[in-house]
């Protein structure tokens, strides 16, 4: 396995390999990796000849300048559980300097009313960060494919128009939610959960499965309420939103239509750790 800091390397080492015929799938992360992490970097080898794995924290996509401070970052570790993986990885890690060159600063975005939608209600400028990031990554690794997690489904959406709008030359592929044995959506924010709250979390997907029940005999209003005094009564999760959402729009809706596709849509705080998750509704 190589690791790269410098972007200019980095292509030279990629542009050599494509040149022989081969393969790239990627997966952008902010590091903290876990076993969701690697899920995405083995469906990278699975169908490519080489993962190449990204490893910044991206501070244009933070709101929350706390937030961005607090984040966890474990670069040796995290180049640890990638060497333990079988197959070709390349992993880039940058510094602000290598990506933003002195601008530190994000590139404004239309993505069609998406970033409008949930998290960008409450995140103000978090997808124009997103999107100038893997722009960026998209440009400087070149892949052939990229790999996302549906975790963050809104991003997903996103990065998909992204590619759509400016003809980027890369497919996007979203894979599956990992989840760990209690249900809780795997996260690098998980680390930080305080073990009472860690216990709790879980509660979160019960929701959804139970959200996802009912789905089929009430409308998305009876059950967005049912959903917000659930969460009322829990002493340690603090509901932001709930939604049930078109997977084409991500606009909210009361009742659904025939041949539409649904997902709901949840953020809540656990002490002061926001947790997102998603559930297809049909």
């Amino acid at each position: 396995m190589t690791v790269y800091n410098n972007k200019v390397e980095i292509q030279k080492h990629i542009t050599k390999l494509r040149s022989q015929g081969f393969t790239f799938g990627f997966v952008p992360t902010m590091g903290a990796l876990h076993k969701g992490h690697l899920s995405l970097v083995n469906e990278a080898l699975t169908h490519n000849d080489f993962a190449v794995v990204s490893i910044f924290v991206n501070p244009t996509q933070f709101d929350n300048p706390l937030d961005l401070e607090k984040y966890p970052r474990t670069l040796e570790r995290d180049i640890e559980l990638l060497q333990a993986q079988s197959g070709n990885t390349i992993v880039y890690a940058p510094s602000v300097q290598d990506i933003y060159e002195g601008q530190t600063k994000a590139e404004r975005f239309d993505f069609d009313g998406l970033e409008h939608e949930m998290e960008g209600k409450f995140r103000d400028g978090h997808f124009d960060g997103v999107g100038t990031i893997v722009k960026r990554l998209f440009e400087i690794v070149t892949p052939n494919t990229a790999y996302f997690g549906e975790k963050d489904y809104q991003q997903l959406a996103i990065i998909k128009k992204l590619v759509e709008k400016h003809a980027l030359p890369v497919t996007i592929v979203g894979c599956e939610i990992h989840r760990d044995p209690s249900g809780l959506a795997m996260s690098s924010r998980n680390e930080r959960l305080k073990p009472d709250y860690k216990k709790e979390a879980p509660f979160i997907y019960k929701t959804l499965l139970a959200a996802k029940k009912q789905f089929g005999t009430k409308n998305a209003k009876e059950i967005v309420e049912w959903v917000e005094n659930e969460f009322s009564k829990h002493e340690l999760l603090k509901l932001e939103y709930f939604i049930i959402a078109d997977v084409t729009t991500l606009k909210s809706i009361e009742t659904k239509q025939n041949n539409t596709n649904y997902r709901a849509f949840v953020a809540a705080y656990a002490d002061d750790i926001r947790l997102i998750d998603n559930l297809a509704l049909n």
